[in-house]
């Protein structure tokens, strides 16, 4: 009797060490768990952030909107028209002007005082005049939230940085944790193991993303950290001169001369921008104590093919050209400097690229909520449940979308002043209610409805403050229906499993029920 024998080719060795790959994921592990809140909060706000123009446009919609670049001479008028508006406050104000249709119709003109407090923001129609003053108080609180999470910037700053070299260093471990994490980017096990459904989607966003995720968290901890490195180059470079070092970074600072002196003349100062880059395009303006012979004019201008915005020209008060920041030609760290703010949010071609980086961005939200769930649900797995922390990750993950919910309709009531307090109550109680709930999942499916039905709400309220269309203009009513689509989707989710439970508990009852009829 003849055997057949079977042939096997043999396993391919792994090229990391099992003793490595269990390190890295030790690491992984803990550093993701160190962070997690943070890194969800910061990665779930960001996400919004990217759209967080279209939201100031939803906050004012009938504001003008300038879709044709303004000529210099538009751009002159606005800017004497709001210097003449804050000389009657401050002695030596400082101006900024700025229009980039590529980003945004809104043209913005805005005037600062350091030693009067004084800050007014206006928006311009097409003809330079000063039409309304910027009111966008939730989209500015969610860009706090995103840069400096609400805490003194040096401190919020720093800690956001923290927060992106975090998740660089997840990323990082996590890829080095897994080493057929690529072989197996198409692998999907649905149903089954909880653990292994939440490791499937982990690890397939993390793979699909990758190259998005490392952009945002390493540009994201270059942003937020930028203070620090700015110290560490002024003590390497200009022996801790630190103003020397901020000066090679931010340009050159306005002169000590107080004596009047013209507005720039914006139309000679294009002009010679254009004489060496005919293409140059106006992004922004800023007169630093503007009106004085000392005057500085940091005018930014921006050339087609470049992920930097604009490139800044530095003006002294004669008008004179006397260098520029090199954002868009100079050296590789000047490059990589004015790609920083772009790649992060995605401001660099449109709007098809911010969707990419919404649905990314949510990508990596989901990512970090599910790498906290692995975690849970292997120590279940293990007996060593720990039914405390599920609860409270899940008031984690949903608090979030309630309580920035809860901050849009206080400001759309006009009560400013308590958005921020409404977000962190809305936070602190939706922590609550997840550690009364019965278990993590009843707790967040009805953090899950509450914020379906507050976002229904936002919609609802925006409409009968603006009308059924939105207001003038078309993104009131493309943010309103996004907010009712969204709204719909986490009010429906929350209901189902709740429903369904119920059907349950009742065919489980369904025996005692006929048992006592039968008596």
């Amino acid at each position: 009797m003849s055997k057949t024998l079977k042939q096997t080719a043999p396993r391919k060795k792994n090229w990391l060490s099992p003793e490595f790959v269990r390190a890295m994921l030790a690491g992984h592990s803990a550093l993701g768990l160190a962070f997690a809140a943070l890194i969800y909060i910061v990665c779930l706000s960001g996400t919004i952030a990217v759209f967080v123009m279209e939201f100031q446009r939803w906050e004012q919609p009938e504001a003008p909107l300038v879709w044709e670049a303004p000529s210099a001479g538009v751009l002159q008028r606005a800017a004497t028209s709001a210097f003449d508006s804050a000389k009657q406050e401050a002695e030596h104000p400082d101006l900024s002007i700025a229009w980039d249709g590529s980003r945004t119709p809104h043209f913005t003109v805005r005037v600062r005082d350091h030693d009067s407090g004084l800050e007014r923001e206006w928006l311009a129609d097409g003809s330079g005049a000063l039409v309304e003053e910027i009111d966008a108080p939730w989209s500015e609180f969610l860009a706090h939230l995103h840069i400096n999470l609400h805490i003194p910037q040096s401190y919020g700053l720093f800690i956001v940085g923290l927060t992106g070299v975090a998740l660089l260093s997840s990323l990082i471990s996590g890829v080095l944790s897994h080493p057929r994490i690529f072989r197996d980017a198409f692998a999907f096990r649905f149903g089954g193991s909880l653990r292994l459904q939440d490791a499937d989607l982990h690890n397939r966003l993390g793979v699909w993303g990758l190259p998005f995720h490392i952009a945002v968290s390493l540009t994201g901890a270059l942003l937020g950290l930028s203070v620090l490195i700015i110290g560490v180059l002024a003590m390497a470079a200009y022996e801790g001169d630190s103003e020397k070092a901020f000066a090679e970074i931010l340009g050159p600072r306005a002169g000590e001369n107080m004596e009047a002196a013209p507005l720039p003349d914006l139309t000679a100062l294009m002009q010679r921008v254009r004489d060496d880059h005919p293409e140059a395009a106006f992004r922004s303006v800023h007169v630093e104590h503007a009106g004085t012979a000392g005057q500085m004019t940091h005018l930014s201008m921006g050339v087609p093919g470049h992920l930097s915005v604009a490139t800044p020209y530095y003006f002294d008060g004669s008008g004179t050209l006397i260098g520029d920041g090199g954002l868009e030609t100079g050296s590789i760290g000047q490059q990589i400097l004015g790609a920083l703010q772009s790649v992060h949010f995605g401001w660099f071609a449109g709007m098809p690229v911010k969707i990419a980086y919404g649905l990314l961005g949510l990508a990596l939200t989901i990512v970090t909520h599910t790498g906290v769930t692995i975690w849970l649900h292997r120590k279940r797995e293990k007996g060593n449940p720990a039914p405390f922390w599920e609860r409270v990750w899940s008031a984690v993950a949903w608090s979030q979308p309630l309580a920035l919910a809860i901050a849009a309709l206080v400001a759309l009531s006009g009560a400013t002043g308590f958005i921020l307090a409404s977000y962190l109550a809305a936070t602190v109680a939706s922590l609550g209610i997840g550690i009364l709930s019965e278990d993590g999942r009843t707790g967040g499916r009805l953090l899950r409805l509450l914020g379906g039905l507050t976002l229904l709400a936002v919609a609802v309220m925006h409409m009968a403050k603006f009308g059924v269309g939105g207001g003038a203009d078309p993104m009131g009513a493309i943010v309103d229906a996004f907010l009712l689509g969204s709204g719909l989707v986490l009010s429906l989710s929350g209901v189902r499993p709740l429903a369904r439970r119920r059907v349950l508990a009742a065919g489980n009852n369904a025996p005692a029920r006929r048992a006592m009829g039968d008596r």
